[in-house]
């Protein structure tokens, strides 16, 4: 599985106890097991990591990318 970078801003979706999301240009990504530093809603981000299309989820709110680094932006 090859990385991917993806800039946007983190929110969290209503959905069961609350899933972290990166909104990024209409597009909506699942973060899958992100540290705690990323997970403040309108934080802007880069996200690292990978696609997981074996990872089925509860919220099912986009494709789910599983966290391998991040950078905040300003």
């Amino acid at each position: 599985m090859s990385s991917i970078s993806v800039s946007g801003t983190v929110e969290k979706q209503g959905f069961g106890t609350g899933t972290w999301a990166l909104i990024s240009d209409g597009a909506t990504y699942e973060l899958k097991d992100p540290p705690p530093e990323l997970c403040q809603s309108d934080l802007k981000a880069r996200v690292t990591g990978v696609i997981r299309d074996d990872v089925m989820t509860i919220a099912m709110i986009g494709p789910v990318l599983e966290v391998q680094s991040f950078e905040m932006l300003e």
